[in-house]
């Protein structure tokens, strides 16, 4: 067997593969020699049909599989030995390629397309420059957070009268008059509303100031002037709901009342953990501080978006890249992608592979490695992050560490954390060694940041 690279331009070379019978003769016989024994022919007992039968029946098949066995062996063996850094995967040549016959040929050529990514240049250094915008932790934001633990670890109590933001519970009777009740008209035992919903402000002012066991007359059509909300309160249809227009006596049962948790050390206790804070101004300090953790990630994300662009042009500067291979391998292997669809995404998609080839000289000129306690300690953060979005923020260390090993046990989620901790890694990379030209700005203006990009 012969391989040979000929190259066509910088990017763009065809390797050409010579296959003779003695690569493939021996496999085959002893393929052939499998399909014997098991081989079920009418007149012969398995094992016993003659070879010349078998080989008539299977040669060509056996043939043809080994000979793409050697293919797909050899023609990646040919790549990596030769440090040809590939875009895509190898694809039949178009051109060049002569027809195969198995049935009359026993020596072959084949040929292959294959693109080679561009030179990388990059260096990373301080002379390269990019944006990095440090997001001020306002003292709106520490608030909102203090807000957000009193609302959580708040309660419900029982109320003798009502405010707007009340939750109401009573019995509701359809009126035909304002003192008397219609004969078959809708009536709801146990009804639930919240004058605060009400888009009505005269409807709304009906309620507010009301006692437990008094009566309000009120219309829903007016109050809501929604039909789904209208049947959801008189447990009715939604086609039902759209001809209701009478007034109904809304009877009160009980009130309750949502009551935020008070500054103290039991919140500080159930939002920290018990002890992590004894003050209000350590407690708003710590918020804080997670707050800042929060918004550099936020910088960061930023950061990596501006660097990809920034790297790249630095890494490859105007070289041409094989856009016709490259498109023909994504069309070859994503047969649901349409021409158009192909030709709107593919400056898109040339991007990302820039961003990943640059990534991936970063990573090799600066020997970043991923340990299996990277991946432990970043699936941890992630099972943090998850807890917290159910308001769960002090979890126990074994908790985590027992879920983060759980995640890394299902091979789709593993290999998105070694994505993830190798973004990071490259990124502490490119902060040390680039110039960042710090701004800081309010969180209003980081966001309008993005506003403006996707204009």
């Amino acid at each position: 067997m012969n391989i040979a690279r000929k190259d066509i331009d910088a990017t763009s070379a065809i390797i050409t593969m010579n296959i003779v019978k003695a690569d493939y003769e021996e496999a085959v016989e002893k393929t052939l020699r499998k399909y014997r024994q098991k081989a079920n022919v009418p007149g012969f007992r398995p094992g016993n049909v003659p070879m010349g039968m078998v080989k008539k029946m299977f040669g060509k098949a056996a043939m043809a599989d080994e000979i793409n066995n050697i293919i797909s062996e050899n023609l990646m063996n040919y790549i990596k030995e030769n440090k040809i850094q590939i875009l895509g995967e190898p694809l039949p040549n178009k051109t060049e390629q002569k027809e195969v016959n198995f049935d009359t040929e026993e020596e072959f050529e084949f040929k292959f397309d294959i693109a080679i990514a561009p030179e990388n240049k990059l260096n990373l250094n301080d002379k390269i420059s990019a944006p990095y915008y440090e997001i001020q932790a306002s003292e709106e934001m520490v608030n909102n957070a203090v807000k957000s633990f009193q609302d959580r670890f708040g309660s419900y109590d029982e109320a003798q009268d009502v405010v707007e933001s009340d939750v109401v519970k009573g019995d509701i009777v359809e009126m035909r008059t304002k003192t008397k009740e219609k004969e078959d008209g809708i009536k709801v035992e146990e009804a639930v509303l919240c004058p605060k919903y009400m888009k009505d402000d005269d409807q709304k002012a009906l309620f507010v100031g009301a006692k437990v066991g008094a009566s309000v007359s009120f219309n829903p059509k007016k109050a809501f002037g929604n039909e789904g909300e209208i049947a959801s309160l008189l447990k009715i249809k939604k086609e039902e709901a759209a001809n209701v227009d009478a007034d109904f006596k809304f009877t009160i049962k009980s009130v309750t009342r949502f009551k935020a948790a008070e500054l103290n050390q039991e919140l500080f206790d159930k939002a920290l953990g018990e002890g992590a804070v004894k003050s209000e101004a350590e407690f708003k300090a710590r918020l804080e501080e997670d707050i800042k953790k929060q918004l550099a990630m936020d910088s960061d994300y930023k950061l990596m978006l501006d660097a990809q662009k920034i790297l790249a042009k630095e890494a490859f500067g105007e070289v041409a890249f094989p856009d016709a291979f490259l498109k023909r391998w994504v069309a070859e292997t994503n047969e649901k992608i349409s021409a158009e669809d192909l030709e709107a995404q593919y400056p898109m998609m040339l991007d990302d592979l820039k961003w990943q080839l640059t990534k991936n000289k970063i990573a090799t000129d600066n020997n970043v490695k991923i340990e299996e306690g990277d991946m432990l300690s970043f699936a941890k953060k992630t099972a943090q992050a998850q807890f917290a979005q159910y308001g769960m923020s002090t979890v126990p260390e074994d908790v985590l560490e027992n879920y983060a090993k759980e995640m890394l046990k299902k091979k789709e989620s593993a290999q998105q954390i070694v994505e993830r901790v190798l973004d990071e890694k490259v990124l502490e990379v490119v902060k040390s060694k680039i110039k960042l030209d710090v701004k800081k700005v309010s969180i209003e203006e980081f966001n309008k940041l993005f506003e403006e990009q996707g204009k």
